[in-house]
């Protein structure tokens, strides 16, 4: 069955770095686009970035410049440097895959919190 694994989450300092990674199984990620998103309680989800199929990525105006989405289609995982972070950022951080006709997925979760 398909599954979204995060990791990397926990506390930074502003202006600190953290490194998120998801690991996929039951499908693989080579042919779909993967996206990070946070949410933080109380506020809708929020599309962070994302890393089409061909290698294109995007990113939300929040955090370009200072996050980065890698894709390793050989480990069939993706993965979220997080630079300059801010305590904005403070968020749960979600993992997601959409197959299309509202068949998408998402992983656990996984807390970044900044603050000094």
């Amino acid at each position: 069955q398909v599954q979204l694994v995060e990791s990397g989450g926990g506390w930074a300092q502003p202006g600190g770095s953290l490194h998120l990674a998801c690991v996929a199984s039951g499908f693989t990620i080579s042919s779909f686009a993967m996206r990070w998103y946070r949410q933080v309680p109380g506020k809708e989800r929020e599309l962070v970035a994302e890393s089409a199929r061909s290698g294109y990525t995007s990113y939300a105006d929040s955090v370009k410049g200072r996050f980065r989405i890698f894709r390793a289609n050989d480990r069939n995982m993706v993965s979220l440097q997080m630079s300059f972070l801010k305590p904005e950022d403070t968020a749960v951080y979600y993992c997601n895959v959409d197959f299309g006709g509202g068949n998408g997925y998402w992983g656990q979760g996984t807390q970044v919190t900044v603050s000094s």
